[in-house]
């Protein structure tokens, strides 16, 4: 299984602990994180990676969770980094879940961000057929992408963070991430592989949920991962490092503080 090279951007400066790795979710990248990592970065290198078909980062055909564990396992070993710790919010969360399961040696802790390791129901066929719907040949400005979409999409604030990924080149927009690639995956994103043939991770892990979120139960997480724990952000959904980004940066800096 061959990774693909991953842009990044890096944070902070080199410390005597492991750094830290930041992996988005689907349709971010990199810069959705740079606030949290420039913060985190005052006591920690932290790297923040575009993801396989985001961001920077190449495009490829295939994007499930065995292949994007690979991609970081490949970046950490470009960067002759032996010891990390790992950072993943949603799809980001579930790739740094599989890597924590299968390469456990690389990992000092493990940050999973309002996810579990179960698989959900799919819910992206409507929202890209939506993003496909944008006559891009006929728009001279954002507005009107965002016009657009109200009615497939009607939270504004979702929109323009799904719009980042629309970009101008040459005087004609058009898409940064590949939809079609996006359609065809996103079954994977959705599930998370099996893992009855794996061993549970027993290393450092917690778990942070949004108190109005939905998608962490916290009988979902003993199976694979029994020493983590689950802190909950009071008035935050999926986004909560966006809505709630000090309590946020605290729980994350006590949590790569703790004595191993």
């Amino acid at each position: 299984m061959a990774g693909v090279d991953l842009a990044f951007e890096t944070f902070g400066v080199a410390t005597d602990q492991p750094p830290l790795i930041i992996l988005h979710g689907f349709f971010a990248s990199s810069r959705n994180w740079r606030q949290i990592a420039g913060k985190l970065g005052e006591n920690h290198r932290v790297y923040v990676l575009d993801m396989r078909n985001h961001g920077a980062s190449a495009h490829d055909p295939v994007m499930n969770y065995p292949v994007m564990a690979v991609d970081v396992l490949r970046f950490i070993d470009q960067q002759g980094l032996s010891m990390v710790n790992l950072l993943g919010h949603s799809m980001g969360g579930k790739t740094a879940m599989w890597f924590a399961l299968n390469y456990p040696d690389y990992l000092d802790k493990l940050i999973v961000v309002d996810i579990a390791p179960v698989s959900y129901p799919h819910r992206f066929a409507s929202l890209i057929a939506g993003l496909k719907s944008l006559p891009l040949a006929e728009m001279t400005n954002r507005k009107q992408a965002e016009n657009h979409l109200a009615e497939s999409i009607p939270d504004l604030s979702y929109r323009q963070f799904l719009l980042q990924n629309l970009v101008l080149n040459e005087g004609v927009y058009g898409w940064r991430v590949d939809l079609d690639i996006f359609s065809r995956t996103a079954d994977n994103i959705a599930a998370f592989p099996e893992t009855q043939h794996l061993q549970p991770f027993s290393g450092k892990a917690l778990f942070i949920a949004g108190a109005d979120s939905t998608y962490v139960e916290a009988e979902q997480i003993p199976a694979l991962f029994p020493t983590a724990t689950l802190s909950v952000i009071a008035n935050a959904g999926h986004w909560l490092h966006v809505q709630q980004p000090l309590a946020f940066i605290d729980r994350v800096g006590q949590f790569l503080v703790l004595e191993t």
